[in-house]
């Protein structure tokens, strides 16, 4: 079994679920923090769960095609993030961030409130993401169209 994610905000593991890809994201020390479920079905189909915990992982990846990215901020080294190849690449942070909401608001069956928890931002952000991207406010107050992203 794989280690379940950490400190990572409901939004973020959002928008990572949401990769066409694989994606993987390692600390500064090699260890692996979270794994999205395309990349999960790949680590898992490799076998020996003993063979997840060390460097050999990130090194298997890699030799599989992954595409290494490091991951900072400002100057300070946070680790680094593979990208496994699986499908349409053409897909931007944006368009990555609105089927993440789209997804939550079926999920929810459209509730404002209860979408906006589970993504971890407020119904502030939430509307102005919703007029963003063009989803529509349907029926009664606090509801919202969800139709699918293409």
């Amino acid at each position: 079994m794989l280690p379940s994610p950490l400190s990572f905000a409901p939004i973020g593991q959002a928008v990572m679920e949401s990769f066409s890809e694989g994606v993987v994201v390692f600390d500064t020390h090699g260890r692996m923090l979270y794994a999205n479920h395309r990349a999960r079905r790949l680590i898992e189909s490799l076998g020996d769960p003993a063979f997840l915990r060390g460097p050999a992982l990130r090194e298997h990846l890699v030799a599989l095609g992954g595409r290494v990215r490091a991951l900072k901020h400002g100057p300070t080294d946070l680790g680094e993030a593979i990208f496994l190849a699986d499908g349409d690449h053409a897909k931007t942070l944006a368009e990555r961030e609105r089927q993440a909401i789209v997804d939550t608001l079926e999920v929810t069956g459209g509730r404002l409130a209860e979408t906006a928890r589970r993504l971890g931002i407020s119904r502030t952000t939430l509307w102005r993401r919703l007029r963003e991207y063009g989803l529509r406010q349907q029926g009664e107050k606090g509801h919202v169209a969800s139709a699918r992203a293409s």
